[in-house]
């Protein structure tokens, strides 16, 4: 049997065309997680407060400071009770996980009633920086600093990303061990 000269033009035009038509179709009917991240990218990133805060040592604070490293904030009350506690442990088992990055991000602990944390509970955290928010600080043209979230300073300042306090750490870990690997800074 033989094939004439139209149906292998149409042959060749099926060949050519099927992908373009299974492209559509796709981008019509299948839908597709947007991002890989398991936190949420604040757009447009918002700058770190700039102003000096009070440490947890009565020294000044300022994220200016710890510029050049990513940093992992963590926002609740100068009492820090168990939700918050659980927040430090997520904040401190994922910078450990890090491995050799560890070095490359710092954890902050925002008081943000303006109370001066408890240094006995924050024993467990060595290395953890701890600072009184001013009452009514929040992110200039962002989402203010809240307790329900863990944000992500990168090493120019700007708070770039949030994860929700109660979601598997593991995301957190994978997000930064993929934002480290990419990173040429901090």
């Amino acid at each position: 049997m033989t094939v004439g000269p139209r149906a292998k033009l149409l042959l060749i035009f099926a060949l050519f065309a099927a992908p373009i038509a299974a492209s559509l179709l796709a981008y019509r009917y299948a839908h597709v997680a947007p991002t890989a991240n398991h936190g949420e990218l604040l757009l447009p990133p918002a700058q770190a407060p700039d102003r000096a805060m009070e440490g947890a040592d009565g020294k000044p604070f300022s994220f200016g400071a710890l510029r050049g490293r990513w940093i992992l904030v963590a926002a609740d009350a100068g009492g820090c009770g168990e939700p918050c506690l659980a927040k430090l442990v997520a904040m401190r088992q994922v910078r450990l996980a890090l491995g050799v990055n560890a070095s490359r991000v710092a954890r902050v602990f925002l008081a943000d009633d303006g109370r001066a944390p408890d240094a006995a509970a924050f024993a467990a955290f060595p290395g953890m920086e701890r600072a009184v928010l001013p009452s009514g600080a929040a992110l200039a043209g962002g989402p203010a600093w809240d307790r329900r979230h863990v944000y992500l300073v990168d090493p120019n300042g700007n708070v770039m990303m949030r994860w929700r306090a109660e979601d598997d750490p593991k995301g957190m870990l994978r997000d930064l061990e993929r934002l480290l690997r990419a990173s040429q800074i901090g």
